[in-house]
């Protein structure tokens, strides 16, 4: 039985999803996935939903450092090599595209990498957003660059020299994903309150 939950994080408000035993999907709201569910059950208590949302719960607390919970992602073959490689980057460490593609064997493919992480439906708990540019700035994210640095930041990874120069050519997509963030209320005002953002 396919259903959802959300929860409501630092981050803004998430999307999780279950096939009735794993969890199929961690989505930051606005997210087109959320047309997906149409029909499905919303039922917090279904299959791994409890559990994520438990142990979601404790790593924004700063009480977990790892999730241990029935996954299934689904995606190519390729797809597969670059997100079970992911679970393997440590918390608080970052690797860049280029490293993840050396890791997979196919030192080449950073490019296919980036897209590969991309598409990854179960965020946060498959960690992407440890993966950074080979010079150190944060490049893209689906969840909007915010986020990402406050993940990193929460997770002790983001340096102060991380990504500085980036700031300001990033501005644009910070005001946009901000703005969307506003919009889902109590959890926006715990985003925009966590200090967590390295300052220059």
């Amino acid at each position: 039985m396919n259903a959802y939950c959300h929860l409501d994080s630092p981050i803004g408000r998430l999307l999780l999803t279950t096939d009735g035993a794993a969890l199929t999907g961690l989505y930051q709201e606005p997210s087109h996935a959320a047309q997906a569910t149409f029909g499905w059950a919303e039922d917090a208590a279904a299959g791994a939903l409890p559990a994520a949302s438990r142990q979601l719960a404790e790593y924004f607390a700063g009480e977990r450092r790892e999730f241990v919970l029935p996954l299934n992602l689904k995606g190519t073959a390729f797809q597969q090599r670059v997100w079970r490689e992911l679970q393997e980057i440590p918390f608080g460490k970052t690797w860049s595209y280029g490293q993840l593609a050396a890791r997979i064997g196919r030192p080449g493919a950073s490019r296919a990498v980036g897209l590969a992480n991309g598409s990854n439906p179960i965020s946060v708990i498959v960690p992407c957003h440890r993966v950074i540019g080979a010079d150190g700035s944060l490049t893209g994210y689906g969840g909007g660059l915010p986020r990402k640095r406050w993940l990193l930041a929460h997770e002790g990874a983001l340096t102060r020299g991380l990504d500085l120069d980036q700031r300001q050519s990033d501005g644009e997509e910070r005001t946009a994903a901000v703005g969307a963030i506003v919009g889902n209320g109590a959890a926006a005002v715990e985003f925009g309150h966590q200090a967590h953002d390295v300052q220059p």
